[in-house]
């Protein structure tokens, strides 16, 4: 029979100390520790239908940018991108220039528009072309539309001059300024005025007859010192249907010429026979009219002086 049970004794910090050197140097010298025989194994990365989903995305991404850089250089291409401009657009310290034709599909805004000094400006259009002059506000200050049957312009003032700066044509509310030397009126039937006209000279062309016409109303000639009328190389006809008026208010009516003939005027009845030699004078009566009276002595305007009633 075994006896009694003794209670053990826990061991002080000397043996405890002793106990794992022991224990360690135990294990170092050659113990083996076994491993047990199901442990999992952990990898790291990314493997199996995620991978070569990854490597499909990069495979997709690689195509879409050579795709994209094959775009750009197609575009450059095309739109002929330089480092100058585009295509016939040149950007240079003046501005832009555009060779050959171009077309705006909108509304271009610029200062000023040139051509070479070797060619000239074209401004085209299938409507019309309008061109508009605004003021800080955004109003409409002038305006010049050239449509395929009238060019209207939009002004306060319509000016041409010479390439020296003069002005050759001028228009404004009140009135039409000719600069020029001469106004010359080409066409067949002559220039018409539906009211007054204030020059200081109208003639023809050479070998050319000038002709002032009114064909419904009345032809006035007015000027504050006279009216001049010449015409040095042929006649001067003065044709009416009622009365022909030639009145100075402060002077006398000269008729200065070689022969002066009055052939529709009036007669008077025939004196005897031999006795005034086919001489004649001319009678005016109270209101001006003319007639003639044979001549004699002494005047005999009045024997005849009732075809003045």
């Amino acid at each position: 029979m075994e006896g009694p049970a003794r209670p053990a004794s826990a061991p002080g910090p000397g043996e405890a100390a002793q106990m794992v050197r022991e224990q360690y140097t135990t294990i170092t010298e050659g113990t083996q520790i076994e491993r047990p025989e199901n442990q999992a194994v952990y990898k790291i990365g990314i493997y199996g239908w995620r991978k070569r989903c990854l490597y499909l995305f990069v495979l997709l991404l690689l195509i879409i940018l050579l795709v994209n850089f094959a775009l750009t250089i197609w575009i450059l291409r095309v739109m002929w991108f330089s480092p100058v401009g585009m295509g016939h657009l040149h950007v240079t310290a003046d501005g832009l220039r555009l060779e050959g034709e171009s077309e705006f599909l909108f509304p271009l805004y610029v200062k000023e528009i040139r051509s070479r000094e070797d060619s000239s400006l074209l401004l085209q259009s299938t409507q019309n072309v309008t061109m508009n002059a605004r003021n800080t506000e955004g109003e409409v200050t002038g305006r010049l539309k050239v449509g395929p049957q009238m060019v209207e312009v939009q002004s306060q003032q319509f000016q041409i001059h010479s390439k020296d700066g003069k002005p050759l044509f001028t228009v404004d509310e009140e009135k039409v300024m000719v600069g020029t030397d001469k106004l010359r009126v080409t066409g067949p039937e002559g220039a018409l005025f539906e009211h007054s006209v204030e020059t200081p000279l109208v003639r023809p062309d050479p070998l050319q007859d000038l002709r002032l016409e009114s064909p419904t109303r009345s032809l006035s000639m007015d000027a504050p010192k006279g009216v001049h009328i010449q015409a040095p190389a042929g006649k001067i006809e003065a044709l009416t249907q009622m009365d022909i008026l030639l009145q100075s208010s402060d002077g006398t009516l000269m008729l200065d010429a070689e022969t002066v003939c009055l052939p529709e005027l009036a007669l008077g009845s025939h004196g005897p026979v031999g006795s005034s030699q086919g001489l004649y004078e001319v009678c005016a009566c109270p209101d001006g009219k003319l007639y003639l009276s044979v001549a004699s002595v002494g005047t005999t305007c009045h024997e005849h002086s009732h075809l003045c009633l």
